[in-house]
C-alpha cells in the first residue's frame, strides 16, 4: 500500500512539475500607479544589472494604431552585469539573451501590474543546453530584484507552454574567404541595420557584448567581436498584446552578431517567432500570423547577408 501511495505522489509531483510554465509571473496591487517601470528598472541597477533598455509602448500603440487596452505598457531589457560574461563564455548562443526581456503591463481596467520573465529552464530549452547552473544562477538574481521591486507581488507561473519541434533559434553563418573579418564584420553589420526598416523592424538598442566580456578590454575574450541588437516590430507588439501580453518577456528580441577567435565565420541568429507561440501560448489567429510575417521576413534580412 505504502508503494502505491508513494507512485501517486510521485506521479502528481511529476504532472506538477511539468505544469509549469516557461515564464515567471508576478502580480501586485498598483492601484495609484505608484509602481512604475522606472522603479523596477532601479531595483534590477541596484541588484548588479545593466540596462539596456525600457521601452514605454503605450504613445506608440496610440500614435500608429489609434489606442491602447494598457495604463501601462513597457519593454524592459537587462543582462547581469558580472554573470553574463560566464553565460556567454559558457555558450556562445546566449547573446539572444544578453540582454534578456522583462515585460511590464496592465491593463486599462486593472488594479494589478504585472512583471513576466523567462524561466531558466525555458531558456535552457531555447538554447538547446543540459548544463543549466549559470542560467539558475541570474535566475535567482533577476527574481531577486523583481522581488525587491515587487514586496508585496504573488508570484505564478503561466500556462503549461505549447509543444514545439521547429528550431528555437534562426541561426545563419558566412563563412570567410580571404578577407579580412573586420571588412566583412562591417558590411554585414551595414547590411543588416539597412534591412530592418523595409519590413518594418526598428532597433531600439545595440550592445557591443565584446566590450562586456573584456571588461572594457583589460581581460581576453574567445571572441573578434560580439555585437547583440535589440530588434521590435511595433505591430507584432501590439497585436499578440491583445491575447498574450505576458509575451513582453519576449520583445524586442535580441540578435547576436558575433564570431569566435579561430573560426573562420560569422554567425547571426536570433529567437525564432516560435517561442512565443510555445512559451506565450499564442494561438490567436491575427497574432500568429503576425509573428509568422515576421520571422519570413527577418529570415529573408539573415539569408540576404548571410549569402
Amino acid at each position: 500500500m505504502k508503494k502505491v501511495v508513494f507512485l501517486i505522489i510521485a506521479l502528481i509531483s511529476t504532472i506538477s512539475l511539468h505544469a509549469l510554465g516557461d515564464l515567471h509571473i508576478f502580480d501586485v496591487n498598483n492601484k495609484d500607479g505608484a509602481i512604475t517601470p522606472s522603479k523596477i528598472e532601479e531595483a534590477f541597477v541596484k541588484h548588479g544589472f545593466t540596462i539596456g533598455l525600457n521601452n514605454e509602448m503605450n504613445t506608440p500603440f496610440k500614435k500608429q494604431f489609434k489606442e491602447t487596452a494598457f495604463k501601462v505598457y513597457s519593454l524592459l531589457t537587462v543582462y547581469h552585469t558580472k554573470l553574463a560574461r560566464v553565460l556567454i563564455k559558457k555558450y556562445s548562443h546566449a547573446g539572444v539573451f544578453t540582454p534578456m526581456g522583462i515585460g511590464i503591463y496592465q491593463g486599462l481596467n486593472e488594479n494589478t501590474l504585472h512583471v513576466s520573465v523567462l524561466t531558466s529552464d525555458a531558456q535552457a530549452k531555447i538554447l538547446g543546453v543540459e548544463d543549466k547552473k549559470i542560467l539558475k544562477d541570474i535566475e535567482a538574481e533577476v527574481l531577486k530584484a523583481i522581488k525587491i521591486a515587487l514586496p508585496n507581488a504573488k508570484h505564478r507561473y503561466s500556462e503549461d507552454s505549447l509543444k514545439e519541434h521547429r528550431n528555437l533559434i534562426t541561426v545563419y553563418e558566412l563563412k570567410l574567404g580571404n578577407e579580412e573579418w573586420p571588412d566583412v564584420k562591417e558590411q554585414v553589420e551595414m547590411n543588416l541595420e539597412a534591412g530592418f526598416d523595409p519590413f518594418g523592424f526598428v532597433m531600439p538598442g545595440f550592445l557591443d557584448l565584446n566590450e562586456v566580456l573584456t571588461q572594457e578590454e583589460t581581460v581576453p575574450s574567445s571572441f573578434d567581436f560580439y555585437d547583440t541588437y535589440s530588434i521590435c516590430k511595433l505591430k507584432v507588439i501590439y497585436t499578440v498584446s491583445k491575447t498574450r501580453p505576458e509575451a513582453a518577456a519576449f520583445a524586442p528580441c535580441t540578435t547576436m552578431v558575433y564570431k569566435k577567435k579561430g573560426e573562420n565565420k560569422i554567425v547571426v541568429g536570433f529567437p525564432a517567432v516560435y517561442n512565443w507561440m510555445s512559451s506565450a501560448k499564442v494561438q490567436d489567429k491575427e497574432a500568429n500570423d503576425v509573428l509568422m510575417k515576421a520571422q519570413k521576413n527577418f529570415e529573408s534580412i539573415l539569408k540576404d547577408i548571410t549569402e
